[in-house]
């Protein structure tokens, strides 16, 4: 089962949804399923130097609904063992070149680790995604060589392809993430509770041994 997330690097939901799909795989054991990442921007406007977070959330949503959400979104982080640090968040970046170090991290066998440091850095630690210093730091983090990821974003290597697969998502549908999509045929939108995910996997796989035995 190819199991495809959708998902923006500055997004909570999407790293509370990475948490319970952790969990799910946990639970379930993760034979069968074949895991990518996928990007999705949810702004792209954003220049590539970032803005504000603060101005940028208060224009978005407002002061107080920005309060709230972020109370809410704590109290659902914290379920899972996510200390989210909105405080400590000094830009809301620009998502495009650490969409490009996820894929790269692809190739070297080791993106869920990236995305999970890039989410870390992001909303535990404060730190400026959009810089190419920071993500240079998190590929060695991960055991990517920094210094061909830092040649790499110096460049314009899979900005394109990006753009594409980030189309690509929105002719799924797909309008908000995390978004699972499962063997590029259905689409399960929002952080799914562990359980969800593991019967949805047990439903699948199930369907997918009959198929092959049929």
């Amino acid at each position: 089962m190819q199991l495809d997330i959708v998902s923006d690097t500055v997004c909570p939901w999407c790293y509370i949804g990475k948490k319970r799909l952790d969990q799910a795989l946990a639970i379930h054991g993760g034979e069968g399923i074949t895991l990518a990442w996928r990007p999705f921007q949810l702004d792209a406007s954003i220049p590539p130097e970032g803005l504000d977070r603060k101005a940028y959330m208060e224009k978005k949503f407002g002061s107080e609904r920005a309060k709230e959400i972020g109370n809410t979104i704590r109290e659902f982080g914290a379920a899972v063992g996510i200390d989210f640090r909105f405080d400590l968040i000094g830009k809301s970046p620009n998502t495009l070149d650490s969409h490009r170090l996820i894929r790269w991290a692809s190739t070297a066998g080791c993106q869920n680790e990236m995305v999970e440091s890039l989410f870390r850095r992001y909303f535990v630690e404060g730190q400026d995604i959009g810089s190419h210093d920071v993500l240079a730091e998190a590929a060695a983090e991960v055991g990517m060589d920094a210094d061909i990821v830092r040649d790499l974003l110096s460049k314009d290597a899979d900005k394109a392809l990006i753009a594409r697969e980030d189309a690509t998502a929105r002719e799924l549908g797909i309008q908000g993430v995390p978004s699972f999509v499962i063997n590029a045929q259905w689409v399960v939108t929002g952080a799914q509770e562990p359980e969800t995910l593991v019967r949805m996997f047990n439903k699948l796989l199930a369907r997918e041994a009959e198929a092959a035995a049929g």
